[in-house]
């Protein structure tokens, strides 16, 4: 088998560079496929050719994956790459398992929860661009490990191979689209201030036109070498590369903003370790759902808000108390994330009392016909799951003020992909804000994270910094199960919007029958204990957002909210790929044959 698929691997490489060669191939990918063998959704027609590519010459959901979240780190390095982190939820068909990987950023030991106080004064950096654009944001990247585990676990090929795609389209070069040089132009100056990032992505000392190519040689260069020898980028060259560019930044000369170092040591480093963890299980309406535990706290909080929602019957209800029912959850649920959820080996987290029946009975009694009063300041108080407990969390005998510090950045990039055995992956990945902390590694081409940031620095509990502490996450990779046999995995990108996505998503899914694509291209609404609404520009002004808005709900209209992909597998195996059709200039589902 191995034998075979090097050689696969050959030839997919020399078909890469023919898609290489003529870009407009690629120019206007589906958002919607249907058909079996296997299928791939991402937010980028390459990466998704990739993963289909790897499946046809008969690699697994796993393979498959991980070529093309290499993939995206060449052509959406601004979202996700190997300086960064993410969580992986994969379906075995052969042992009907869920596993569930953590590879998310790791503070240094250095790390103190005065870690982004301005040092001549004592107070709290800016956010932007102090605090993300520093070594002080960048956490120990888990991704490459994330990479070689899945492999060598649960894939079929070794990482050189599930690499050589991706090394191909950086040294070979691909056709810039508008997403990419947006985003570039949106972190300009924040770009302009590293020299190893302005050599990369400002050559011309302006974004790259759009149609021009782009090339990354230099990782290139780094995909070879931790295809060679992963341990290279823990205790080797690399990560001697990273600990320099964080402990030492490379600016320009008179930056525009102080650029503060940060003290990530080798040690840092060799301690990361990747944890395979329990997965977090949600039966809603008969329907299996599977995703992260801590420190995602996205299957958790989206749970939590389903368990408020199955007490009502939300398909018997008009359309605008529907949703009225879904946004007050999404507040709720959000009022108990910031009290309670943190990294699990810090924090002890009431998990079974927030996702209990008997709690969200009770929690559901503050779920009217209306928005909660207040308007622009109505925000829901974190509840006390503590007595639904079986054993009450010791750390958490008093219950925390409920505070909103939400600065987690909009970017990161969601993939899904099955293959034609059933294996499945649901895989979120990040480098946290577009262009993370905007410091790329010179030599090596990749950003590295602003992570860290993800910390709350203005209280002490339960996601403050500390030595070695991952920062809580909201992301939501996850695979249902319906009751006829159907699996369904689905995710999204979008900071502390994957949660009110990813449960719209499954709201549509399961209450109003929508198929995927559809389920997928439905209007957003994103409510996260705020005094105001989120939702996608213009729906504010249709028939639904005004009946909600007479309903006292204050509306912020946004460009965008989310970049979702998701796969149906059906029990004849038939499947249905979909990604976004305009959201981040639309994505690509493709299928093995159609």
């Amino acid at each position: 088998m191995r034998n075979r698929l090097v050689l696969a691997a050959i030839g997919l490489c020399a078909a890469l560079l023919v898609l290489i060669n003529h870009p407009l191939v690629l120019a206007q990918p589906a958002s919607v496929a249907i058909g079996s063998g296997g299928a791939v959704a991402t937010v980028d027609a390459r990466a998704t050719q990739i993963g289909i590519d790897v499946l046809k010459a008969g690699g697994n959901a796993i393979d498959a994956a991980v070529a093309a979240a290499a993939t995206l780190g060449v052509v959406e390095p601004f979202s996700a790459g190997i300086g960064g982190g993410g969580f992986m939820v994969i379906y075995r068909k052969t042992d009907d398992q869920v596993i569930t990987i953590d590879g998310r950023e790791q503070a240094p030991a250095s790390t103190s929860v005065e870690m982004f106080n301005d040092p001549a004064t004592g107070e709290l950096l800016p956010f932007s661009p102090n605090r993300i654009s520093s070594g002080l944001a960048v956490g120990v990247p888990g991704t490459l490990l994330t990479w070689t585990e899945a492999l060598n676990r649960y894939g079929t090929v070794s990482l050189a191979q599930a690499l050589a795609p991706a090394i191909a389209l950086a040294e070979e070069g691909f056709s810039v689209d508008a997403t990419f040089a947006s985003q570039i132009q949106e972190n300009q100056a924040r770009f302009a201030t590293f020299s190893s990032t302005r050599d990369l992505y400002l050559p011309a000392g302006a974004p790259p036109a759009v149609g021009s190519i782009s090339k990354n040689p230099d990782l290139a260069k780094t995909y070879r070498l931790v295809a060679q020898n992963p341990n290279v980028f823990y205790r080797g060259e690399i990560g001697e590369a990273i600990v320099q560019t964080v402990q030492h930044p490379p600016t320009v000369e008179n930056p525009p903003f102080a650029v503060l170092p940060g003290n990530m040591t080798m040690a840092d480093l060799d301690d990361y370790d990747l944890h395979v963890r329990t997965p977090v299980a949600i039966d809603y309406r008969g329907y299996q759902l599977y995703g992260m535990g801590l420190p995602s706290s996205g299957s958790i909080t989206g749970g939590q808000a389903l368990k408020l929602l199955e007490g009502f019957d939300l398909a018997s209800l008009d359309r605008p108390q529907a949703l009225n029912k879904l946004i007050e959850a999404e507040r709720i649920a959000f009022a108990d994330r910031a009290a309670f959820l943190g990294d699990p080996e810090f924090v002890d987290a009431p998990i079974a009392g927030l996702l209990s029946r008997e709690y969200a009975d009770l929690r559901r009694t503050e779920v009217g016909d209306r928005a909660m009063t207040g308007g622009r300041d109505a925000k829901a108080t974190a509840g006390n799951p503590l007595p639904f407990q079986s054993d009450p969390s010791p750390s958490l005998s008093a219950i925390p003020a409920a505070q909103i510090s939400d600065h987690e950045g909009l970017s990161t990039t969601h993939l899904t992909v099955a293959d034609q055995l059933g294996n499945v992956v649901s895989y979120t990945l990040t480098i946290e804000a577009t262009g993370g902390s905007g410091i790329v590694v010179p030599g090596y081409g990749f950003i590295l994270n602003n992570e860290l940031t993800d910390f709350d620095p203005t209280r002490p509990h339960p996601n403050a910094p500390e030595p070695q502490k991952r920062p809580r996450s909201s992301m939501a990779p996850t695979i249902a199960f319906a009751p006829d046999g159907t699996v369904i995995a689905f995710g999204s990108p979008g900071g502390s919007t994957i949660i009110t996505t990813v449960l719209g998503i499954a709201t549509h899914l399961i209450e109003f029958k929508l198929p995927i694509d559809q389920a997928i291209a439905a209007p957003r609404i994103s409510q996260r204990n705020g005094g105001v609404t989120q939702v996608d520009s213009g729906f504010e002004a249709t028939e639904l957002g005004q009946a909600l808005s007479a309903l006292g709900h204050v509306l912020e209209p946004v460009p965008e909210i989310g970049a979702a992909t998701g796969i149906v597998i059906r029990p004849d195996r038939t499947m249905t790929a979909a990604a976004e059709p305009t959201r981040r200039g639309g994505g690509a589902a493709m299928t093995v044959r159609s």
